[in-house]
């Protein structure tokens, strides 16, 4: 299992999932009620468990800025502290559920699970092209039945695009090509490469882009552990290559974005999206990117079922294999650990309501 690693920002929802009704989310074991403010429409986070007899705050309903508890009528104001409880007026002081820190950026909703001491809004990866007018970007997400830490393996080693996802966007190339790997053990980045100067067109991008023949097609991985997983991949006729003044005006340019978030040791978040600097309004290309992508992303979701179930059923002690596919990933599980541990030893001690 992967340890979580509490101190860091994650993933809780796109902004759009996110309005007056609430939304409930688990995050690292930790259930928690989304909603927008009336008053600022900003996103507010509580832990959805009322205080008083651990009811959903999520099966309840707003009254303005406030959450009413739907059993007992507990309600509390946007930092989590009850203002109203049934039956007296006065408040235990002790009537208060816990708000996370949380910050809008780039079409998502990051969300602190730690100490929210350390809650920095300028650590939250970025994700420029998710929000900018210049891009057209097609999205979703999937739940996942396994480690988050096998969707941070399958997302860093695309050689299984030629196996899994064949006649999609996988090619004899991919799983040809070797890769390079580059790791910022301070930074939590993960950064793997590899480059097809002559490869087939798959059809996620033949049909999309029009491209005729065989393509130049560039997969340049940047992960930032924990959570944002970034593809910007570049495609273009064979040979064609950019300007030397790093302008690339006669390829096409797809950014591809997974946020990978834990819910429980066992199920995880697949948010993904789609960005693209070509065919911009073009309602046909958006539907057949959005479907044939979450097509893909499904085949995922049910081979990590399958191997999740598959390692349940292991031995103690079992030995896997790696080969030089794999450094990304392992590279990737040396940084999740490591933030887990100096989570562990930073962890406040929080006295229960």
């Amino acid at each position: 299992m992967t340890a979580f690693a509490k101190n860091q920002w994650y993933v809780a929802a796109y902004g759009r999932e996110i309005g007056r009704e609430l939304l409930g989310r688990t995050i690292l074991d930790e259930p928690i009620a989304f909603y927008r403010a009336e008053s600022d429409d900003k996103v507010i986070a509580l832990a959805d468990r009322c205080v008083h007899r651990r009811y959903p705050l999520t099966a309840g309903r707003l009254d303005g800025d406030t959450v009413v508890c739907g059993y007992h009528g507990f309600t509390y104001d946007t930092g989590g502290t009850c203002v109203f409880v049934p039956g007296q007026k006065r408040v235990p002081r002790t009537a208060r559920v816990r708000s996370y820190p949380v910050v809008e950026q780039d079409s998502l909703v990051w969300v602190w699970i730690g100490d929210p001491a350390l809650a920095d809004p300028s650590t939250v990866p970025r994700a420029p092209w998710l929000a900018d007018p210049r891009w057209t970007t097609v999205g979703g997400m999937e739940p996942i039945d396994a480690d988050y830490g096998l969707l941070v393996d399958n997302l860093l080693d695309l050689s299984h695009e030629t196996y899994l996802h064949g006649g999609y966007i996988g090619t004899p190339e991919v799983a040809e090509t070797p890769i390079t790997t580059e790791v910022d053990e301070g930074a939590g980045v993960v950064r793997v490469s590899r480059h097809m100067d002559d490869a087939e067109c798959p059809p996620f991008y033949a049909r999309s882009t029009g491209i005729e023949g065989r393509i130049t097609r560039w997969q340049d991985i940047e992960y930032h552990a924990p959570c944002l997983y970034l593809l910007h991949s570049r495609i273009a006729p064979v040979g064609v290559l950019p300007e030397p003044d790093g302008s690339d005006p006669n390829a096409f340019h797809v950014e591809i974005t997974y946020a990978i978030t834990p819910s429980t040791d066992r199920h995880v978040y697949d948010f993904w999206a789609v960005s693209r600097d070509f065919a911009q309004g073009d309602e046909e290309v958006s539907t057949f990117l959005h479907d044939l992508n979450r097509t893909v992303v499904l085949q995922d979701v049910a081979a990590l079922n399958v191997l999740q179930k598959a390692l349940d059923t292991e031995r103690e002690g079992y030995q896997e294999l790696s080969i030089n596919i794999d450094t990304g990933g392992l590279a990737a599980r040396r940084i999740l650990a490591r933030l887990a541990a100096e989570g562990e030893k930073s962890a406040p001690v929080v006295a229960s309501p």
